[in-house]
């Protein structure tokens, strides 16, 4: 019980100081350079990569089958497509531009919290799951998590600020939507707890939703903020800080 209580806490952790950051930053900096937060998000990529490769798949295929990984990594990209299109099936980046009504924009705002809400759920099963499989392992999905979601609660109170709401109910919104990375990592330190066959599932699981996050939302998003090489130097940097922090 102690250990399921100590995983949450980190989960929980990890996950609202991410996009507390984020947060401040939002509200803070009323013009956010597009170079930077494109580095950010490429960090982030390369981060995400390095621990899927080096770590949660061979760790799934030491626990389990590659049938059980497989399986896992499908599971984890078709829920990310489900959670992506609950929210751009109404507010696509389009018509996210085009409002002009300060409603409008803060109604924007919180539907993406929403959706980062829904999104930091299996951020947080992965982090749960991740500890139950090895403390270095659970660590270093936290880390990538939290960086992962300092842009995400940039984007949420950037729209949010601007459409009228005060700058501490902004940052109060990002941190809550950050919780349930805490709800996620009980249950999966819950469901890792059972067998080492369903903590293959859970680490695929978070490779698939970490390769979903990073080929279809960070390097696209980091490509249409900036195109110069910076960027590209983020993503880079990223992934040897992962190899590095795996390697400690």
């Amino acid at each position: 019980m102690e250990a399921l209580i100590k995983t949450t806490l980190a989960g929980l952790f990890f996950g609202t100081f991410g996009t507390t950051i984020g947060g401040i930053i939002g509200v803070t900096f009323k013009n956010t350079s597009n170079k930077f937060l494109s580095f950010i998000l490429e960090f982030a990529a390369g981060l995400m990569i390095s621990i899927v490769c080096f770590d949660l798949i061979p760790e799934a295929l030491e626990l389990s089958s590659l049938t059980y990984t497989i399986v896992g990594i499908i599971i984890g990209v078709v829920s990310m497509i489900i959670c992506d299109n609950l929210i751009k099936t109404k507010y696509n980046d389009k018509k996210v531009r085009s409002i002009k009504n300060s409603n409008s924009l803060l109604k924007t705002g919180i539907v993406v919290g929403i959706g980062l809400a829904l999104h930091n759920f299996p951020e947080g099963l992965a982090i749960g799951s991740g500890f139950e499989a090895s403390i270095k392992l659970g660590y270093s999905l936290a880390i990538a998590i939290l960086l992962h979601d300092i842009p995400e609660g940039i984007s949420m109170s950037v729209p949010m600020r601007y459409g009228g709401m005060n700058k501490t109910k902004v940052v109060v919104y990002t941190l809550l939507s950050g919780v349930t990375t805490g709800i996620g990592a009980f249950f999966g330190a819950l469901l890792g707890s059972i067998s080492t066959g369903v903590i293959s599932i859970c680490l695929s699981f978070a490779a698939g939703a970490m390769l979903y996050i990073v080929s279809g939302e960070l390097i696209p998003e980091s490509k249409n903020l900036y195109k110069g090489r910076f960027a590209s130097l983020g993503n880079i940097l990223g992934f040897v800080m992962g190899i590095l922090a795996m390697n400690l």
